[in-house]
C-alpha cells in the first residue's frame, strides 16, 4: 500500500506534517500503516506553521516553475535537482545540508 518511507531509517521517522490538501484525508489509515507515526496538520491559512515546507516549495520552484510540465522532465534532470537541493546548506539546519545531517557526513571543510 504505502512504500513512502521504505528507504528512511526508523530512527529518522518521527512525524509527518503535510499540506492540508484532500490527498491526506485518509491520514488515519496512513498512520496505522506506518506503525503510529503521528500526523500534524497546520491551522488553515497559516503557512508560517510549516516554514520548512514553504521554504522547500520555493527552492523547488527554482528548478520547476509552476508553468513547467513535470511529465516532460527527465528522470536524470529530476535526480540532479534532488541532489543539488539535498546538498544545499540551510539556515534552519545550522548551515548544514540535509545530506550531511541525514548521513552524518561532512561535505566541506570549515
Amino acid at each position: 500500500m504505502i512504500n513512502l518511507l521504505a528507504g528512511l531509517p526508523k530512527r529518522k521517522r518521527k512525524s509527518i506534517t503535510p499540506d492540508r490538501g484532500k490527498e491526506f484525508s485518509k491520514h488515519r489509515e496512513v498512520t496505522k500503516h506506518l506503525n503510529g507515526i503521528p500526523f500534524y496538520f497546520a491551522d488553515p491559512h497559516s503557512p508560517w506553521q510549516r516554514g520548512t515546507n514553504e521554504n522547500t516549495n520555493g527552492l523547488l520552484r527554482e528548478y520547476f516553475p509552476k508553468t513547467e510540465d513535470l511529465t516532460e522532465c527527465s528522470t536524470e534532470y529530476i535526480n540532479t535537482c534532488i541532489e543539488k537541493l539535498n546538498k544545499r546548506p540551510r539556515k534552519c539546519l545550522g548551515w548544514k545540508t540535509p545530506y550531511e545531517l541525514f548521513f552524518n557526513k561532512a561535505l566541506r571543510l570549515i
